[in-house]
């Protein structure tokens, strides 16, 4: 990927804590009706369902390698095409996950059976999508680098647990988001205990900022644009799959722009609306969803991005999103240009690993001390859960967006603050989310009443696929403004 890769970590900066959980043991559907465990030594569990013993090295989950992250030359009249196809090549694992879901009997009589019903049949509608993506990109005048056609297989990945638990066969849940086993979660593709930590026994890791130049820009810039209480939902990603219902495979808040779909353009931004308080401030902030896993159920329970797709649970609004732009400790910074389109994080973690990884996860009253990537913290009694962002802040001086959606921002050195080469010091988005959650709770090795952000099927809702998404759309000389409070060290709203 492009410079950011290697110095996504601005404010707050982290390190990881320990090596990332194994994949817990796969065993469950997305739809709980759908789970039939293997190999059988039932018992009963504490909620009245089935636990069975399933042989080691189950698979978990599919992984295939993310073509997208890798297109980072894609002439203009040929992005909105290949964004379409590779928002097929979500869609084709989505529905292998589902698969490999729902046939655990299967699994369990043939060894083959994943590779030859699942896996195979789903590398080679990958290379058929890929050749497409080729044909696209050469007529339109591009150069396609074959190497990509090496993407098209995917494995499997699995565990050496062997707890692998059974479930109710009358399509039933376990009360009070008890979990199932395998791999966890009340959809039974995660979260799993080990996915969790007691933010109190975490020993603190946060490091310190660059120090400031004499020519920082130290201001700060905060938008109120609320906490998306009128619950402005969908589970479309205009960024990555314009064009395309249910791009993301998840659900979304939105706030500021209130017009923010797969069919929305720069001129339907303009029209939007927005829900912050300065009405200048047409941009649209949008982040996925967190659920508690408690047994219940949301408006989306049987919908696509909802519970069809493993995203189940109720969802929580957060309890404030403070919204703040900071400038560079190495110097001046320059204004966003409009309709920069920018996302931090990475949503496919799990199967990328950790290069673009950019989550936060902390709790009040911890944040200066420890944050989290590859857990999710279980905060004490009267402590909120915060989830926070620090966006790329250096721009590339002349593209609003790029083919992997990635390389035309990048993020300054964490020791300096200084930016890439050929890169401008823009203002930096960062976010604050906090949310009223129930504290998870772990017993025998199981997490009951987990919470999650919402994620791809077959990421299984890992703390670190956590990532956030940020269109600029400002009026009447919003940016220009927000730029020269920054310079001027003024704290404005």
């Amino acid at each position: 990927m492009g410079r950011n890769t290697r110095q996504r970590r601005k404010p707050p900066a982290t390190k990881a804590l320990a090596a990332a959980a194994a994949l817990a043991l796969g065993g469950g559907g997305l739809l709980w009706a759908n789970f039939h465990a293997s190999a059988h030594e039932p018992d009963q569990e504490a909620w009245g369902g089935s636990r069975t013993k399933a042989a080691t090295a189950q698979v978990a989950t599919v992984s295939c390698p993310d073509v997208g992250q890798r297109l980072t030359n894609v002439p203009e009249p040929a992005r909105q095409g290949v964004a379409r196809e590779l928002a097929g090549l979500d869609r084709q694992i989505t529905e292998a996950y589902a698969r490999l879901a729902a046939t655990r009997d299967a699994q369990a009589k043939d060894p083959g059976f994943v590779r030859n019903a699942i896996t195979g049949p789903l590398g080679e509608k990958r290379a058929a999508t890929i050749d497409r993506i080729r044909i696209t990109i050469q007529r339109a005048g591009g150069s396609f680098d074959n190497a990509l056609e090496q993407l098209a297989p995917c494995t499997t990945r699995s565990t050496n647990r062997t707890d692998a638990g059974g479930g109710q066969q009358n399509g039933g849940q376990p009360p009070n988001g008890g979990q199932r086993g395998g791999i966890g979660g009340q959809a039974g593709n995660g979260p799993v205990a080990a996915d969790f930590v007691d933010i109190t026994k975490v020993a603190p890791n946060v490091q310190g900022t660059p120090r400031r130049t004499g020519n920082a820009s130290t201001g700060t810039f905060t938008t109120r644009c609320g906490v998306n209480a009128n619950k402005n939902h969908n589970t479309d990603n205009v960024i990555v799959a314009p064009g395309v219902t249910n791009g993301a495979h998840h659900l979304h808040d939105y706030v500021g722009n209130q017009r923010i779909d797969a069919f929305a353009s720069n001129r339907t931004f303009l029209r939007g609306g927005t829900s912050c308080q300065n009405r200048d401030d047409l941009s649209s902030y949008y982040w996925p969803v967190v659920r508690v896993q408690d047994g219940t159920r949301d408006f989306d329970q049987n919908a696509d991005g909802g519970g069809k797709e493993g995203n189940v649970g109720r969802i929580l609004t957060p309890v404030q999103a403070e919204i703040k732009y900071v400038g560079s400790p190495a110097g001046k910074v320059v204004a966003m240009p409009r309709f920069l389109r920018v996302i931090t994080g990475d949503a496919k973690t799990t199967t990328n690993g950790l290069a673009n990884a950019n989550a936060h996860w902390s709790c009040t009253g911890f944040e200066n001390k420890v944050q989290l990537t590859e857990r999710y913290p279980i905060c004490p009694r009267g402590s909120k859960v915060v989830r926070s962002f620090a966006f790329q802040s250096c721009w590339d001086g002349r593209n609003t967006d790029s083919a992997n959606h990635r390389t035309h921002v990048a993020f300054a050195d964490p020791a300096s603050g200084v930016c890439p080469n050929g890169f401008k010091a823009i203002p930096q988005l960062t976010m604050r989310l906090v949310y009223a959650v129930p504290p998870p709770v772990i017993q025998n090795g199981q997490v009951r009443n987990a919470y999650a952000v919402d994620g791809f099927p077959e990421q299984l809702h890992k703390p670190a696929t956590d990532h956030d998404d940020f269109i600029s759309v400002t009026r009447n000389g919003l940016a220009e403004k927000i730029a020269d409070c920054l310079n001027r060290g003024q704290n404005c709203a």
